[in-house]
């Protein structure tokens, strides 16, 4: 019985550390943006193929948020270009795809490409020596 305990509990030690050197939340946003896009543009094959880009805009936009999403969490070096290109593709969604999946969408894609833009490495801890904590209490 505590094997898979142990195990479980190995897996979410693991799964926390990768999630704090990664920008994970900014990423979880904007890809529940793109799924909810691609959510509200569900509409028939072969609608899809007569309509044109006023019909395919939400599948190709929808895709490409989800797609910056996982470059964000897989290759966080890219973070920049990934978030700026999500803020980019989610108000570009609002005009072209059912006002961005009724707004939903576009709202998540801005706050998790804003949010991945703006997210750095996490510092290592400073350690405190006797010298600096004396300092301190000056």
């Amino acid at each position: 019985m505590t094997a898979p305990l142990a195990m479980l509990s190995r897996a979410r030690s693991v799964f926390r550390a990768w999630r704090r050197t990664r920008p994970f939340w900014g990423g979880l946003l904007a890809i529940a943006g793109g799924a909810w896009i691609l959510k509200m543009m569900s509409f028939r094959l072969t609608f899809l193929i007569a309509d044109g880009w006023s019909s395919s805009a939400g599948y190709i936009l929808g895709c490409g948020m989800v797609v910056f999403g996982l470059v964000a969490w897989l290759a966080p070096l890219y973070r920049t270009m990934a978030g700026l290109a999500i803020v980019g593709i989610s108000l570009y969604a609002f005009v072209a795809a059912n006002l961005g999946g009724y707004l939903l969408g576009t709202v998540l894609g801005i706050l998790g490409g804003s949010m991945v833009w703006a997210w750095g490495d996490k510092r290592p801890a400073r350690r405190r020596t006797k010298a600096s904590a004396s300092e301190a209490g000056r």
